[in-house]
């Protein structure tokens, strides 16, 4: 027997020609009945089966209630829109009803999509494919991720970037999604791609950029330093409808940043820092390069080196623009500063001033003027603290009672910066010189460290250890031997301070001395004369020496 009904057509219409067949014998010989073989004489194709309507005389009385919530469902928001658990729930409690989940959901999926239809709510079935231009348009776009952040798992954010035409893609992880964040994954994107593309840059209406959404317009209220970036570096922004309207006009990017998500972010990176983990980004791109989008005969790489290009080239190095964020917040007497509800330490001694801290996507700095005082990897948590125990060496001196139970002493030894070599040490000092004088021995080495390099310096701690002696002065003579050993100075690199500013060329400098000369009448008097010093020295009455 045939497999199929088109087969069997096929061999009764191929008998009744050959054979002359009559319908009853057709019928007979292939076991059908002579309805089939009519039809299979009259069409080459089977007609489609009816799919039968199933009553279900349980759900009949609910039918109307059911239409009326799904009716209901076309103005409430769309996270909050009744699910076939929650209609059943609401059937069983308010109405009684003592009906399956299938049966519901087999009402529900074929009236949700009638109902929206007749109001006129439906979704669009249907797409244009949008043209794209080398070098012309690119799509931006923020999403989460979890990265197992120095054995912690924290809440992250990629920042991707993505040309329309060849679709290579820049991604940057970071700790927040905020101004800075959106800034320097610009800055990242352009300076990796070699130009900025010379079309429109498609947005959501991100906070870092909108101010606020004018209704029924495309136009929108930029915010400032958004506004002033977008000028620096020649940016067309086109910003996509609010909601799920607006998600298919930059589909591209929306796609990518899963993309990237489910290949190279599961599972859960494990990393140390978030540089590490932007390191292993530049090999995945790299990687990218060499995949085929979709239906494409070219690569992401053959389009893209067609179209580097035609990007427009970058801003001039001088007219570089800080993406970070500025505050000037005052230290406090616990020489900490609070910076977007975390805090991070100074050294003591700016107890009370006013400083300047520059708040970057991955980092945060601290000024004080010109000069940088201090530099801490960006807190994620509300409420974090991070103590670096060398700003507070100068407070230990004067209380070497509060070194042990500090928080700027665990964090040290958590960060490894306090090693097993500082723990003998102080314990050999506590033992030798008593607990006041032995700590105060452990901070005066500690002090070595802002001239010394760390491993030289704990090189010297052992070999003072080595010959009982536990003072700071044996300890830096034995680290700068540490150091010569291998040939290198133990001295620790200090940060090249930032250059003054350039004097403008045309501007001359006049001696105040010979500004107020200018000013003086010229001297008339005479020379004096010295020939008849020497006559001083023989008065009368005076013996010469």
């Amino acid at each position: 027997m045939p497999s199929t009904k088109e087969e069997l057509f096929l061999l009764i219409r191929r008998d009744s020609w050959r054979e002359g067949l009559s319908v009853r014998a057709l019928a007979r010989k292939y076991r059908v009945h002579r309805r089939l073989v009519r039809e299979a004489l009259s069409s080459t194709v089977p007609a489609p089966r009816r799919t039968p309507r199933r009553h279900s005389p349980r759900l009949e009385p609910f039918k109307k209630t059911i239409d009326q919530w799904l009716l209901e469902d076309l103005d409430a928001p769309p996270k909050q829109r009744h699910t076939v658990k929650r209609i059943l729930t609401r059937l069983q409690q308010e109405l009684g009803a003592d009906i399956a989940y299938t049966t519901v959901w087999d009402y529900v999926s074929r009236r949700r999509r009638e109902i929206a239809e007749a109001a006129g709510a439906a979704p669009s079935a249907g797409f244009v494919i949008r043209h794209n231009q080398p070098g012309m348009d690119a799509e931006v776009d923020f999403g989460e991720a979890w990265v197992d952040l120095a054995g912690e798992r924290t809440k992250c954010f990629v920042f991707a970037f993505r040309l329309a035409y060849s679709g290579k893609a820049v991604h940057r992880i970071t700790a927040s999604c905020g101004q800075e964040a959106f800034l320097e994954g610009h800055v990242h994107a352009f300076r990796t791609l070699g130009g900025v593309p010379g079309g429109q840059i498609r947005y959501d209406n991100l906070s870092p950029a909108v101010s606020r959404v004018i209704r029924k317009s495309r136009s929108r209220e930029e915010h400032p330093r958004w506004r002033d970036f977008r000028q620096r570096f020649g940016i067309t922004a086109f910003y996509c409808e609010p909601g799920l309207r607006g998600a298919h006009e930059k589909g591209g990017v929306e796609g990518q940043v899963g993309y990237w998500r489910r290949n190279y972010l599961t599972p859960v990176p494990r990393v140390d820092s978030l540089d590490e983990l932007n390191a292993r980004f530049a090999e995945f791109e790299k990687a990218e390069e060499a995949r085929r989008i979709g239906m494409r005969i070219r690569t992401i790489g053959q389009d893209f080196a067609q179209e580097a290009p035609l990007l427009l080239p970058l801003p001039l190095p001088e007219e570089g623009f800080e993406t970070g964020i500025a505050f000037t917040p005052r230290v406090d007497r616990y020489g900490m500063v609070a910076v977007r509800v975390c805090r991070y330490s100074v050294p003591v001694r700016f107890i009370g001033r006013k400083v300047r801290v520059m708040l970057r996507s991955s980092e945060v700095v601290i000024f004080h003027g010109r000069t940088e005082i201090a530099r801490h990897p960006r807190l994620t948590t509300k409420g974090a603290e991070r103590l670096v125990l060398d700003h507070f060496l100068e407070v230990l001196l004067a209380k070497p009672g509060a070194l042990a139970g500090s928080e700027a002493l665990d964090q040290a030894r958590r960060e490894g910066t306090f090693t097993p070599a500082h723990e003998a040490f102080w314990s050999a000092a506590k033992h030798g010189l008593g607990e006041s004088e032995g700590t105060k021995a452990l901070v005066h080495v500690l002090l070595v460290h802002r001239h010394l390099q760390h491993r030289d310096v704990v090189a010297g701690m052992r070999a003072a250890l080595a010959i009982g002696v536990c003072t700071a002065d044996v300890v830096a003579v034995e680290a700068r031997k540490a150091a010569e050993s291998e040939g290198r100075s133990p001295t620790v690199t200090a940060t090249t301070p930032l250059p003054e500013p350039a004097m403008p060329p045309d501007l001359q400098l006049t001696s105040l001395t010979e500004r107020r000369a200018a000013r003086l009448p010229a001297d008339q008097r005479s020379l004096p004369a010295l020939d008849r010093w020497d006559q001083l020295l023989h008065r009368p009455g005076r013996e010469a020496p």
